[in-house]
């Protein structure tokens, strides 16, 4: 197993995207892969929170949510849309237009829109398997933290 230079990790992905053998990403609706896309994303996050410093898993916690609340992610595409692609910002558009519920009670109906419409472009990077393009979007969440520490 060779290791990820870059982090440090193994190669090879844990949990490897798995897709019906007859949908392609591109036919999965907008809010599947915002599901999965929560998913991922909350567990970069975690992963890079571990890694930056040893904590207690309440300060764990606490340090996540400053990312993955609706305002952090909202906050967070709207530093992303200038470099998106085309096909990665109509990703974006389908995820922000899909309907997907009652957004929580003390998260902003807009910015919950569009923390779906990040998730939905995590999910669909994640399943296309585009590892180093997801990994390069989800560095400048961080990247406010470390210049703001230095």
């Amino acid at each position: 197993m060779t290791a990820n230079p870059k982090r440090g990790m193994p190669g090879a992905a844990v949990i490897a995207p798995e897709l019906p053998k007859d949908a392609p990403v591109e036919m999965l609706s907008p809010i599947v892969l915002a599901y999965a896309g929560d998913a991922v994303f909350e567990l970069y996050i975690r992963q890079r929170l571990i890694a930056a410093f040893t904590r207690k898993p309440m300060d764990l916690h606490r340090a996540a949510t400053r990312y993955v609340s609706a305002a952090a992610q909202a906050k967070l595409l709207r530093r992303w849309q200038p470099l998106l692609t085309e096909e990665e910002a109509d990703v974006v558009r389908r995820g922000r237009n899909a309907k997907s519920g009652q957004p929580p009670r003390n998260a902003d109906p807009e910015d919950y829109r569009h923390a779906t419409a990040l998730e939905c472009l995590v999910g669909y990077l994640y399943y296309k398997g585009l590892r180093d393009r997801l990994e390069q979007l989800i560095d400048l969440a961080f990247t406010d933290d470390q210049k703001t520490n230095e």
